[in-house]
């Protein structure tokens, strides 16, 4: 293809104006260049003005025929979409060839999450007065309480929280900035650790001082990889069996929030979703342990049909 520049300046309007991570900027130029590696090995094609519904059809059953899942091949066909968008906003092609294409039968996928009882298991984890204790404890408190993303949390700064009012300020998806509350077990967990633990790692560890509130074991800010690993660590030393990701964490709160009484534009503030449909995939869950304790519970229900 000879329009580099294109991709050039595409990526620069995901981090400049849609304000996209770097790994979301290089998923979205991996999915592109993917689909025009496939254009160059089958038929030559020399422009992407050259695109028409026939060859994204030959590119779809491609990718269907590989057996990927039906969410990644949504994900590329998204990243393709918004490419030519952008490239039919500026006048570079006539027309988007991907705007009617859909991947239809999309299942959803419905969100893992820990039970309450789980949840006191994972704390139990956490129980003691060691530096990076306190701030495992401080990191799981802050999980469960606000249904942060793991990005968030890793980017928090000290700034950002309000001890007093018990309230942090999240800075989100697209710049978007967004307050959350939290209890009173996250703020004694993230007094203790601001107070003693972070001190102690921050201590002569790093040159650097920095206010980031969750720190490695040299004294740096943590990534989003090491939380992961920390999390990965904190179930190995519980009872659970399962396994985890800190998106699991986001998972349990908007779920355990809809399960005692919260509506669901609460929870989608909370969570700082966009779209009121991103957040009822939690509706389903909810609704299946309504089915269960409905069967349970009403005596009804519970009734043989004795009828002939």
């Amino acid at each position: 293809m000879a329009e580099t520049k294109w991709l050039e300046e595409f990526s620069r309007y995901l981090i400049v104006e849609r304000h996209y991570s770097e790994l979301t900027k290089i998923a979205y130029l991996d999915d592109i260049n993917e689909f025009t590696d496939f254009l160059e090995q089958n038929g030559g094609l020399k422009s992407y003005r050259d695109v028409q519904r026939y060859e994204v059809e030959t590119y779809l059953a491609d990718l269907t025929q590989k057996k990927l899942a039906r969410s990644s091949i949504s994900r590329k066909i998204s990243a393709l979409r918004s490419f030519y968008r952008f490239l039919e906003n500026h006048k570079l092609v006539v027309q988007n060839p991907f705007t009617s294409i859909q991947i239809k039968g999309q299942a959803k996928t419905l969100p893992r999450f820990f039970y309450e009882k789980e949840m006191d298991a994972l704390f139990l984890a956490v129980q003691g007065d060691e530096p990076l204790t306190q701030r495992n404890r401080a990191l799981l408190e802050l999980f469960y309480a606000t249904g942060m993303r793991v990005s968030e949390v890793s980017q928090l700064t000290i700034g950002q929280l309000d001890l007093d009012m018990q309230i942090v300020l999240v800075h989100g998806k697209g710049n978007k900035d967004r307050y959350v509350p939290f209890g009173h077990h996250a703020k004694n967990a993230l007094t203790q650790y601001l107070a003693d633990g972070r001190v102690k790692l921050m201590n002569g560890k790093t040159p650097v001082q920095h206010d980031y509130v969750f720190v490695n074991q040299l004294g740096k800010q943590i990534t989003s990889r090491g939380i992961a690993y920390v999390l990965d660590q904190v179930i190995k030393k519980s009872s659970l069996t399962s396994d985890i990701h800190p998106h699991m964490l986001r998972h349990t709160f908007a779920t355990q929030m809809l399960n005692h009484g919260a509506d669901l534009r609460t929870v989608q503030e909370l969570l700082g979703h966009a779209s009121l449909s991103t957040t009822q995939i939690y509706t389903h869950v909810t609704m299946q342990h309504l089915q269960a304790d409905y069967q349970q519970y009403f005596p009804r229900a519970k009734e043989k049909n004795t009828d002939k």
